[in-house]
């Protein structure tokens, strides 16, 4: 498998963001001695993560931070993608934990600093939904398999079904008489996808922690699939042996398909995936529409994963 190849340009060259890559120099000082990091009293999403650097980067520009912490889909804070951001304020995420368990040999519960300490990195990833828009987005995570390992996975394993938080009193749409969705939001990988390289969870973008609205304290990021399989908040891991069950294919098997690679010859019932539209980039409706790449560009490190697939059918 080719490894990814880093930016032939300098990253300061390419990032509208000047406050992040202020914080960057503050997070080297700080590393230093020079400085101390974040208080505690700060809330999530501003607390500033200290990650080393990595060569994922596809050498595009970024998405402004302002497009990528108010334009999103988290159903469980309203279906509109400004909803999000307005609804999570309530929401708290911390303490925090997450249970990982099944066919493992070493089930355990880790926590925020569990996770930290498995080694943050900043991964810039384009990004894809079904609804054709894109992002370019620095995330700071780590590779999912490093957590994995840490609870030996039995050789039955086949699979890696998450769930995400439940809590109807922070989170408007798991109340009341009318819900989008049933609750939890669950979703699913193979475990072979769930190990791979670029399979990461995140703890924060743009340098900071991760906002509520994008699905703090921890969320999935598979930057070959679309954005339905990136889910949020998450608190349980399990390994099965079975598919498991995932939200939007289990709703409309007909739209979203399990695997949620992305392929522009796979259209979605109401409307084309052949394009896209970059958030930021000139507008989110059809100003801006590019050619949508297989695999959402990461073919050359994830298409021997579907080797013998009809990817027509297994969508």
């Amino acid at each position: 498998m080719r490894p990814y190849r880093p930016l032939a340009i300098p990253a300061s060259e390419i990032t509208p963001e000047a406050h992040y890559f202020q914080r960057r120099d503050i997070l080297r000082m700080a590393a230093a001695g020079g400085l101390a990091l974040a208080a505690p009293g700060l809330a999530f999403g501003t607390e500033m993560l200290e990650a080393k650097p990595s060569s994922y980067d596809p050498g595009e520009d970024l998405t402004p931070e302002a497009d990528v912490t108010s334009f999103n889909n988290f159903y469980e804070f309203g279906t509109g993608k400004a909803d999000p951001a307005k609804n999570s304020g309530q929401f708290n995420p911390r303490p925090w934990t997450i249970q990982v368990d099944g066919m493992v040999g070493k089930p355990a519960e880790f926590d925020l600093d569990a996770l930290m300490a498995l080694g943050l990195e900043e991964r810039i990833y384009r990004m894809r939904c079904v609804e054709a828009w894109s992002m370019v987005i620095p995330w700071i995570g780590f590779p999912l398999a490093s957590l994995l390992d840490k609870v030996e996975p039995l050789g039955s394993a086949k699979y890696v079904a998450f769930e995400t938080v439940v809590r109807p009193e922070e989170m408007p749409e798991q109340r009341g008489v009318f819900q989008p969705l049933p609750w939890p939001y669950v979703e699913g990988l193979r475990l072979d996808e769930a190990r791979h390289p670029l399979t990461i969870l995140s703890m924060g973008l743009y340098g900071k922690t991760l906002p509520n609205q994008n699905g703090a304290p921890v969320r999935l990021v598979t930057p070959w699939k679309y954005g339905f399989k990136g889910i949020k908040s998450i608190v349980r891991i399990t390994l099965t042996e079975e598919q498991p069950v995932s939200t939007w294919n289990r709703l409309a098997p007909n739209e979203y398909g399990f695997y949620a690679n992305v392929n522009p010859a796979v259209d979605h019932p109401r409307w084309s995936q052949a394009t896209e539209n970059r958030v930021g980039g000139g507008g989110f409706f059809g100003s801006n529409d590019r050619p949508t790449l297989p695999f959402n560009g990461y073919g050359d490190e994830v298409a021997s994963l579907y080797d013998g697939m009809d990817l027509t059918v297994n969508f």
